[in-house]
C-alpha cells in the first residue's frame, strides 16, 4: 500500500517555461472527475479520512500509520511541514472496511459533531445552487452506511515528471476556477519519508518555489465557496486551513 507525499504549489504564468527548463517531460493531459463523500456529521472528514470516487473506482485517504513513515529526520525540516502524507486505498472491499472501521468507532461516542443546518440529506438526493456543486450519487453501500456526495468537481489535469528524481508535477484547474500545482512522490508504507521530503524540496527548489508558505488544495477553496459550515468545522479540527 502506497503513501501520497506532496507539496502544493501556486501555478503562475511562467510555470510551465520553468518545467520546460528544468527537464520535466510532460506524461499526459485527463479531466478528473471527482465525488466526495461523508456522513451529515462530518464523521470521516473530522478524522482526516477522504472517501472519493474518481470517475468509476473508489478511493480513500487517510492518515498512514505512525511509525517509520513519520519518524524521519526530513521531518524537522520546516519545508516538511508544507507536505502532506495520505495513505492511497484502493480496494474496494478494504475502503469498505475501513469506512465502517471509522464510523462504528463515531458512533462509540468519541467523536461529536454539529450535523448540518436544515433536514439531513441522503446520497442522491445532494443539490447546490452554484456552478459545480455536487449532484452525483454513490453506490448502494454508502447510501447504507448514509453517505453522501458533498463535493463534486472535474479537474482539467496535465502531469510532468523528473525521471531522475522519481518525482511528478501535476498542474491542476478545477472547474470552479482555482488553479493549483503539487509536487508528489509515492512511498510505500511503513518505509521512511524522508527520501520523499528531500526530491519534493530538490524540485521546489528547482521550480524557484523558495517560500515557504501553505498553498490552499482544491478542496479548501471548495469547502469554502460552497460547504462554508462544514470548512469552519475542518478547520476547529485542524483538518484543514
Amino acid at each position: 500500500m502506497s503513501v501520497e507525499v506532496e507539496r502544493k504549489f501556486v501555478c503562475d504564468a511562467g510555470m510551465w517555461k520553468r518545467l520546460e527548463e528544468i527537464g520535466a517531460v510532460c506524461i499526459g493531459q485527463r479531466e478528473i472527475h471527482d465525488q466526495y463523500f461523508d456522513t451529515p456529521d462530518f464523521e470521516l472528514t473530522l478524522r482526516d479520512t477522504w472517501l472519493r470516487k474518481r470517475e468509476d473506482s473508489w478511493e480513500l485517504k487517510c492518515p498512514p500509520a505512525v511509525g517509520k513513515t513519520q519518524e524521519t529526520s526530513g521531518e524537522g525540516l520546516e519545508e516538511a511541514s508544507l507536505c502532506s502524507r495520505y495513505k492511497e486505498i484502493t480496494s474496494l472491499p478494504e475502503i469498505q472496511s475501513r469506512v465502517k472501521e471509522v464510523l462504528k468507532h463515531c458512533a462509540g461516542g468519541s467523536l461529536h459533531a454539529d450535523p448540518l443546518p436544515g433536514p439531513l440529506v441522503t446520497v442522491g438526493q445532494v443539490s447546490h445552487e452554484e456552478p459545480g456543486g455536487p449532484e452525483g450519487v454513490g453506490d448502494p453501500w454508502t447510501g447504507e452506511l448514509n453517505l453522501r456526495c458533498f463535493a463534486e468537481f472535474t479537474t482539467a489535469r496535465r502531469s510532468f515528471t523528473l525521471q531522475e528524481e522519481g518525482v511528478q508535477i501535476d498542474l491542476d484547474q478545477a472547474d470552479f476556477g482555482y488553479t493549483v500545482g503539487e509536487i508528489e512522490v509515492l512511498v510505500q508504507e511503513g518505509q521512511e519519508v524522508g527520501s520523499a521530503l528531500e526530491k519534493i524540496e530538490r524540485a521546489a527548489r528547482r521550480l524557484g518555489l523558495t517560500r515557504n508558505l501553505r498553498v490552499e488544495g482544491k478542496m479548501d477553496v471548495y469547502l469554502q465557496r460552497f460547504c462554508p459550515e462544514h470548512y469552519v468545522k475542518l478547520q476547529r479540527a485542524h483538518i484543514l486551513g
